[in-house]
């Protein structure tokens, strides 16, 4: 799936590399957005955390303002064991993984998938989360009927950046990337795509809200996510692993998960 990139593609992938609105059982932990441009840990008592909140059930809005989901309600979880108050930065998907190379934000949660173009220029923690890459399309349409129909010259919906965006240009499909997969949705609906390629949960509270469209049976390829960190923030990487084992371990990421998917 990974592509192949030279030396002279690097700076590009800095700012284009891989990745997610819906229904929540509770709203918990809840974080405002910013603007601000202060660097990462110019204040001592702030955790800075990018994200990308077009991502449901790991982030998204309800108003515009408020971020809600699994990486905040993780995020939330990190602040607090280290002490901290958390600051959640809403911005693009790509801004969110430049924001932690330039060292502005402490670390990006946003769905992000760990590739070996992005360890090259940031840090991750351990995988907190595996999720199916699934294929919506509208119903009845007929062209696509399985994953496998996903192939060279198929118009493929997906969100600028993410892992779908990568595998189906490595398909050689013909690739429409868009910001929100609620762009996507309207494409699909007005007969512009042929289906769009995302996360599972995202993609239930996708069909959830369109009921013209529909989730394919099985799955194109499995995705697993983890949280990136500045290149050589050991101390931090460290810490973040702690807190995210232990909520593994006592099942809080699966409960996070269940509050931001059921009505």
């Amino acid at each position: 799936m990974k592509k192949i990139v030279s030396l002279a593609c690097v700076f590009t992938l800095a700012v284009s590399v891989l990745a997610g609105c819906g229904s929540k059982k509770e709203e918990t932990k809840a974080a405002e957005t910013t603007v601000e441009t202060t660097a990462a840990g110019e204040s001592s008592d702030t955790l800075i955390m990018a994200t990308e909140a077009g991502f449901a059930p790991y982030e998204y809005t309800e108003d515009g303002k408020t971020v809600l989901g699994v990486d905040v309600d993780i995020a939330n979880e990190i602040a607090n064991a280290l002490g901290k108050k958390l600051e959640v930065q809403n911005m693009t998907f790509d801004g969110a993984l430049l924001a932690v190379q330039q060292g502005t934000a402490d670390f990006a949660a946003a769905g992000i998938s760990v590739i070996p173009e992005r360890e090259e220029l940031m840090d991750f923690t351990i995988e907190y989360a595996t999720s199916k890459q699934v294929v919506v399309v509208k119903k009845d349409a007929g062209k696509i009927t399985k994953p496998e129909d996903v192939t060279e010259g198929t118009v493929v919906g997906v969100q600028m950046g993410t892992t779908g965006d990568f595998y189906c240009s490595d398909l050689g499909c013909e690739v429409k990337q868009f910001n929100k997969y609620a762009e996507a949705a309207m494409e699909l609906n007005n007969d512009k795509l042929d289906c769009i390629v995302m996360d599972s949960l995202p993609a239930e509270q996708l069909v959830a809200a369109n009921e013209n469209l529909e989730i394919l049976e099985g799955e194109l390829f499995t995705d697993k996510y983890a949280i990136a960190l500045k290149k050589g923030n050991t101390e931090l990487l460290d810490q973040i692993n702690e807190v995210l084992q232990k909520l593994i371990d006592e099942g809080k990421i699966d409960e996070f998960t269940i509050n931001h998917t059921t009505k």
